[in-house]
């Protein structure tokens, strides 16, 4: 059994901003899959499964996404290296993911929320770059909470689609 969590923040507010990309891709990976999500209390998350995947979007907000992910590797038994957590990216350029595991959060506090929780930083991570010229102009946690623009959103549909694939 797997876990798949992304990261974002509730509410119709948030919903297609950067700070939201890990719910986009899991939206995309639970519509792949033919899943629809409910509302789970024990974990404060939307939750989705698939004979082997489980897939959860905190409600917690972004930095205590790691009481969502406790709480669910500790009710399935699922070890941490059997997570992966997906999230948006301020250091990698708009248009490019990078996959990476065992590292540390690189400033990101939904991360750090989850390797502090889990006391380890041994789990599998797909961050998607969100990083714009704009970034230059504003402050990072404005900018994170901006909606994508039309032509992002674009961008961010075609990166979601190449991490579908990779793992599907």
């Amino acid at each position: 059994m797997h876990i798949i969590i992304g990261l974002g923040n509730p509410g119709k507010e948030y919903q297609f901003t950067r700070h939201n990309a890990g719910f986009l891709a899991v939206d995309a990976l639970a519509e792949q899959l033919g899943l629809n999500w409910s509302t789970n209390k024990k974990f404060n998350a939307e939750i989705t499964k698939s004979a082997d995947i489980i897939f959860l979007k905190p409600q917690t907000f972004m930095n205590d996404s790691g009481q969502t992910a406790a709480a669910a590797l500790a009710y399935f038994k699922i070890a941490p290296e059997n997570l992966t957590v997906i999230h948006d990216d301020l250091d990698i350029e708009l248009g490019k993911y990078k996959i990476s595991a065992d590292s540390r959060s690189a400033g990101h506090k939904g991360v750090q929320s989850i390797i502090d929780r889990l006391k380890t930083k041994n789990f599998k991570r797909v961050r998607i770059g969100v990083k714009t010229p704009a970034l230059e102009k504003i402050p990072a946690e404005k900018f994170v909470l901006q909606k994508f623009k039309a032509e992002e959103k674009e961008i961010i549909n075609l990166i979601i689609s190449q991490i579908k694939k990779e793992t599907a």
